[in-house]
């Protein structure tokens, strides 16, 4: 009872990352092997075969847009944890692809084993990266429709010439990783504009604005019945200002500081970036503590030379 992991779309400059994750459950299925050594055809049947034979199936998808985000190593550990999250029968060993074990910092990892063509050795493994290469596969065919002219469905979002003269002749689409060497110039300007908030108090630090603004919205989840779990937590992937519990539901709180509401308080900075990256970080912190199921984030506006909390929000 393996579960193998292999991933799809690392390389492209354009869709999805994949991670497929596969458990056969002591089902031999012939001709099992790494997906590139396959032709489409072949590939295809054993997709058939394998979904109709094996105990579970898992498959991780991280997009264009959460790549940016958290770049490609963060992305293979979410997409990772997406797909493992998906399996619900018993197993006893995980073996990853590669030489990374992407469960590292979750409650899986200590049943993880790498290894290096994983695909070519483990069937499970060799499952798992034939679902994951024809379910990507079939997305970018697919996006022809979606995005006429760029002809994903030959290429599959990888850097050849015929992609590059679509790019060159029609711009990006939001299918493209614009944090990538290739793409660069298409990235949008996205450089905030100077953030006069602080004028007034230069006496204090930026950081410890920032502190005493958390000690307040912490102070304020306190008295209302919270318990605090972390303060700046943080991986090198992510990291949220407040996790505290209030009954059974975890909230990831992003604190917001603004010299007065005039300037749109702390919600005019959550972003649809920021949200995504707190939703990673929410995914991330119930990996590392299976018990904690139903988590919500939130945002706390703070304002004002005596840091009032005007706002606490849960925002999902």
């Amino acid at each position: 009872m393996i579960l193998g992991i292999d991933e799809v779309g690392r390389g492209p400059w354009a869709g999805p990352l994949v991670v497929g994750a596969v458990v056969l459950g002591g089902k031999a299925i012939d001709g099992l092997t790494d997906s590139k050594k396959l032709t489409k055809k072949r590939r295809e049947a054993l997709d058939v075969t394998i979904r109709a034979s094996a105990s579970a199936i898992g498959l991780g998808w991280v997009h264009a847009d959460e790549i940016d985000d958290v770049g490609l190593s963060g992305a293979l550990r979410l997409a990772t944890i997406r797909a493992v999250e998906q399996i619900k029968v018993p197993y006893h060993e995980i073996v990853i692809d590669g030489t990374v074990n992407f469960l590292s910092e979750t409650t899986k990892g200590a049943y993880v084993t790498t290894m290096k063509k994983a695909d070519l050795l483990v069937p499970s493994v060799s499952a798992a990266s034939i679902v994951a290469k024809v379910a990507r596969d079939a997305y970018m065919a697919e996006q022809d429709t979606v995005y006429p002219g760029y002809r994903f469905g030959a290429h599959v979002g990888y850097g050849t010439a015929l992609h590059m003269k679509a790019i060159d002749a029609l711009g990006v689409t939001p299918l493209h990783r614009l944090s990538i060497k290739p793409l660069a110039k298409y990235a949008k300007e996205n450089a905030a504009s100077p953030d006069h908030s602080y004028q007034g108090l230069s006496l204090v630090t930026t950081k410890q604005i920032g502190d005493r603004a958390e000690n307040a919205a912490a102070e304020y989840l306190a008295q209302r019945g919270h318990v605090v779990l972390e303060r700046n937590w943080k991986t090198k992937f992510c990291e949220i200002d407040i996790v505290s519990q209030f009954e059974s539901i975890v909230y990831f709180t992003e604190v917001k500081y603004r010299k007065n509401t005039h300037q749109g308080g702390g919600i005019a900075a959550i972003t649809p970036k920021k949200l995504r990256q707190m939703k990673f970080a929410s995914e991330y912190y119930a990996l590392k503590y299976a018990d904690k199921s139903d988590l919500r984030l939130a945002f706390a506006s703070v304002s004002g030379s005596d840091y009032d909390v005007d706002v606490w929000q849960s925002i999902g």
